[in-house]
């Protein structure tokens, strides 16, 4: 949906336009068959789960239709990107339980906390193709300043995912992985420089390292109690 919404933009963008539908490859009435293909396969296992569970993922919609047009209007789009992305957060625990808890909430803040800090290094790539063609991120708006943001963000998502893993009953190994994510946050830091593009982008995606230190502590505290 975003690439539907945004392929006007990608088009004037380097790096994106290449992109299935700015670049030709893909026609737009193909992308909106292969999007409601995708919606309806989605809709086939989220009925799998609880009432209340389906009719939270149903909720989720709205962020995802939001999304594509915060840059529009805001320096903020990556908090409303945070909104869309994290939703599992909240769904995993409800399909589940079939309920929320606080733990779940703050799980999901976490999570925006995050994706603010990745995804304002992501959009460094492009900050001056966005200057020209009218397109706001927190990289324009943070600018010099990035560094001290990302550093708050990393911080609060941190506090707040671990947080929620003492909400949720979690053991010593979880709080092991977010020190170790942590550190890897620090490494990011170190490493970003924020008019190298191609670094950003390397900093971007190390970021699956970030979560995946993370779920290894989840993951480990498991098995662990499991064990026990």
């Amino acid at each position: 949906f975003n690439d539907i919404v945004d392929r006007d933009f990608d088009a004037q963008v380097a790096r994106t336009r290449s992109r299935p539908i700015p670049s030709g490859q893909v026609s737009l009435n193909k992308a909106r068959a292969f999007l409601i293909a995708q919606a309806l396969i989605a809709f086939v296992i989220l009925m799998q789960f609880n009432w209340f569970a389906v009719g939270l993922g149903i909720a989720s919609l709205a962020t995802v239709v939001i999304y594509p047009f915060m840059k529009r209007f805001t320096y903020w789009p990556q908090f409303f990107l945070g909104l869309a992305f994290n939703w599992g957060a909240l769904l995993g625990w409800a399909a589940v339980l079939g309920r929320l808890d606080t733990a779940a909430i703050v799980l999901y803040a976490g999570g925006i906390a995050w994706t603010l800090a990745y995804d304002t290094i992501y959009a460094h790539q492009d900050k001056e193709d966005d200057v020209l063609i009218g397109v706001k991120s927190t990289a324009l708006k943070f600018g010099a300043a990035t560094h001290k943001w990302l550093a708050g963000f990393f911080a609060l998502a941190l506090v707040l995912i671990d947080a929620a893993g003492w909400m949720a009953g979690a053991g010593l190994m979880f709080h092991i992985g977010i020190a170790g994510a942590a550190l890897h946050a620090v490494w990011q830091l170190s490493r970003l420089d924020i008019d190298d593009p191609d670094r950003c982008l390397m900093l971007f995606r190390s970021n699956r390292t970030f979560g995946l230190i993370v779920f290894a502590g989840a993951a480990a505290d498991s098995i662990i109690k499991t064990a026990l």
